[in-house]
């Protein structure tokens, strides 16, 4: 896989005038590289490497179509060193070996050499560790490519040598900066209304190499008349959106499903919901987090919450898609705009804990389960006040361990239902203080 405007082989000739549009448009300067200004300015990571003529080992990190491949070449050219180029998706430990010794051969003449490794997330983590006997000596200045996290695709030892730079995804200013380039390289104006040009650049998702795609596709078309949405549409395709249900987007669309929830924004919850459902998520693993979502931040402020969730669990099973996708927006709605509290998530963090550190101290006799004659004759059971039989339905009993400071794990907010647990836990409370009294 290339990146905008980039090519697999090691070196870039100038591209053939029925290349395709995008290999056409590739930057031949950094400062013709669009909508990563942050990096390739002067006072960004890439324009200081280059004013100083130095360049560290990088890792890009961006997605699809932002320049990761062009940028690395342009860098080689910019600090005068050779440009190498490996696919970790085709490139295996012989082809490594071959780039490495290549490289040691040209070192040997004064020339050294920018190894650009595209998805470089997919090499094991021993492939990874091949790598850095050979950045230590200089042998190469590796600048490796991905779409992935590095935080967790990379090796630690392979970070602790690289400067990771992250590339934007592009902006409408960007894009249409490239289609400007299209018509100007074409010398001819897009068949589109100013509508349906909108509708192009917001189809390609961020992606620069994508929309030139696309712009081709229409150059290539015998349009007479303008397009409008409507006629874009039908003649050319949306870009799928960026999604691996096992890698970052997955769990950053989930968080921010998760925390729009928690911030009882219903109308960005149900966005993110339908980011991830439209890009093909489990609709079951949806459900599982918003019922984990009902327990962990709205609890006893409103038990219906996660009654909700699993009534929309039953109605998914049962309906299927898409029918039972309109369940899990109303219970994604409920959740959104229900009262929170983290109350019983606290509690039970609190309680597990305490659980651990006292160990397995006894439960006070009297309520303790007396089935034979030999643990009555010891005392269990013994003076239990069975509660039903008390006025007010409260004992005021004591129920922990002798060796155990009461403790206090369940503290209700005074929002939604836990208001009303809350004045009933304090209740309880005075008439516990007015019974200990008496005694």
């Amino acid at each position: 896989m290339t990146d905008l405007f980039g090519s697999d082989e090691s070196t870039a000739p100038e591209p053939a005038k029925d290349a395709p549009l995008a290999d056409r448009l590739r930057p031949k300067d950094l400062s013709e590289v669009v909508g990563q200004e942050h990096l390739t300015g002067p006072e960004g990571a890439i324009g200081r490497m280059v004013a100083a003529g130095r360049l560290s080992s990088i890792i890009f990190w961006g997605p699809p179509g932002t320049g990761k491949t062009t940028i690395s070449r342009l860098l080689a050219d910019a600090v005068g060193l050779r440009f190498e180029a490996i696919s970790a998706v085709f490139s295996g430990v012989a082809d490594l070996k071959k780039v490495f010794a290549a490289a040691r051969d040209h070192a040997r003449m004064g020339q050294k050499t920018l190894l650009f490794v595209d998805e470089i997330h997919r090499f094991n983590r021993a492939q990874q560790d091949g790598f850095l006997p050979y950045v230590e000596d200089g042998t190469v200045t590796l600048v490796g490519a991905t779409t992935e996290n590095p935080s967790f695709e990379l090796n630690a030892a392979l970070l602790s040598r690289a400067q990771v730079l992250i590339l934007h995804r592009l902006n409408s200013h960007a894009l249409e900066q490239l289609l400007d380039r299209a018509e100007t390289l074409t010398e001819r104006p897009l068949p589109l209304t100013p509508e349906a040009r909108d509708a192009l650049i917001a189809s390609a998702d961020g992606d620069g190499r994508f929309l030139l795609n696309q712009a081709e596709t229409l150059y290539s078309v015998d349009i007479k008349t303008p397009l409008d949405p409507a006629g874009l549409s039908a003649l050319l395709h949306r870009r799928v959106a960026v999604y691996d249900k096992d890698r970052e987007g997955h769990y950053n669309l989930i968080s921010a499903l998760h925390k729009s929830l928690r911030g009882s924004d219903p109308q960005a919850a149900l966005y993110y919901l339908a980011r991830m459902l439209v890009a093909g998520e489990q609709p079951l693993y949806v459900l599982r987090r918003l019922v984990r979502f009902a327990s962990e931040d709205i609890g006893l402020a409103d038990p219906q919450a996660l009654i909700q969730c699993l009534a929309a669990k039953d109605s998914y099973d049962f309906l299927g898609s898409p029918e039972g996708e309109l369940a899990i927006v109303q219970a994604c709605l409920y959740c959104a705009t229900a009262p929170k509290s983290n109350a019983a998530y606290k509690a039970q963090k609190a309680a597990w804990k305490s659980a651990q550190d006292t160990g397995s101290l006894m439960p006070p006799q009297n309520i303790l389960n007396a089935p034979t004659k030999l643990m009555k004759d010891i005392g269990y059971g013994k003076d239990y006040a069975y509660d039903h039989d008390v006025k007010d339905g409260f004992s005021g009993d004591n129920y922990w361990p002798e060796d155990m400071v009461p403790d206090t794990f369940y503290l209700p907010t005074d929002r939604g239902f836990e208001k009303r647990i809350a004045e009933r836990i304090a209740w309880w409370g005075d008439l516990r203080k007015q019974r200990n009294a008496k005694e």
